[in-house]
């Protein structure tokens, strides 16, 4: 989906902001040691926190377990056993959902994911639950600032064939390997091979992005609940700028094993409409999430 709109940022910062205003902030982290809960899921720093109110908020705080993509490591799911290496990001969640499955270690049920499948085939489902919007960060004093990229012009720029925009220079930032985002926004803007001027990041810190001739990939989600403090705010002296007049739009997942999407916890928390995610619609939108009419839906099947 490539689908372009200031409104709809506009929006959800509106949505979020007026939460914030009737609510007090929402810690969002692993659960406290001992907490272990029915489903355990690892996986992308895009969506960790809003998986983390919605464990908060379903249940008593008593079904999902949702543990960040970074922290200390590793982690434990289980009350006997079940001590993994942290996953950080989409993919490296992904892969340990795959792990897990492989050699029957009943460790995790999920793996968050801000980007759809890679490679075909059918044991692992993603199911939508909410949309984002990505596009690109770059320092408030920064000339860039006010840029409206294109899509050609990005390609070019993390290829390090443009290197300056407007007459000022541009240095690109790209998430760490395993992101969602990295993986997302690498296709949106046509899968350029990387220069050796691009730098890496830990993605949504906006700390890293210390030049004024930096810019990176950015969710409006996590801009939106970190300035708005609902979460720790790392956005540092960021501010989102617009790609072709808006951002690029997209649906977040929660993957699940295919040959699990008949048992009753798993089809409960996350199939259908009617599921209990799908149906915390204020707490996906407080976190700065857009709401999906397909929401729980499971035709999307792959490997990784």
């Amino acid at each position: 989906m490539n689908v372009k709109s200031r409104a709809f940022a506009g929006a959800v910062v509106g949505a979020a902001a007026l939460s914030l205003s009737v609510m007090a902030p929402v810690a969002s982290a692993d659960p406290a040691a001992g907490d272990f809960r029915v489903l355990a899921g690892v996986g992308s720093d895009t969506t960790q926190d809003v998986l983390n109110g919605l464990g908060d908020s379903i249940d008593g705080g008593t079904l999902i377990a949702s543990y960040d993509a970074t922290g200390t490591s590793p982690v434990k799911t289980r009350a006997a056993g079940c001590s993994l290496a942290r996953p950080n990001g989409s993919s490296q969640g992904i892969t340990a959902l795959n792990n897990d499955i492989d050699t029957g270690a009943g460790c995790l049920d999920f793996a968050r994911s801000s980007r759809g499948v890679v490679t075909a085939g059918t044991d692992l489902t993603w199911i939508p639950f909410a949309s984002d919007k990505l596009t690109v960060a770059a320092r408030s004093n920064s000339p860039l600032s006010g840029v409206n990229f294109t899509t050609a012009q990005l390609k070019a720029i993390y290829e390090c064939t443009l290197t300056s925009v407007n007459g000022n220079p541009v240095t690109p930032l790209i998430p760490q390997n395993g992101s969602g985002t990295r993986s997302f926004f690498l296709t949106q803007i046509g899968n350029p091979t990387l220069g050796s001027c691009v730098g890496t990041m830990q993605e949504h810190d906006g700390r890293a992005v210390t030049s004024t001739a930096h810019i990176a990939p950015y969710s409006v989600a996590k801009y939106t609940a970190q300035t708005g403090g609902l979460i720790e705010d790392v956005h540092g002296d960021t501010v989102l700028t617009t790609i072709d007049g808006g951002q690029y739009s997209r649906p977040v997942y929660n993957v699940v094993e295919t040959a699990r999407l008949n048992e009753a916890v798993i089809a409960d928390t996350f199939v259908g409409a009617d599921s209990k995610v799908c149906q915390d619609a204020f707490t996906t939108e407080l976190y700065g999430f857009g709401t999906v009419a397909d929401c729980g839906s499971t035709g999307r099947k792959g490997e990784n």
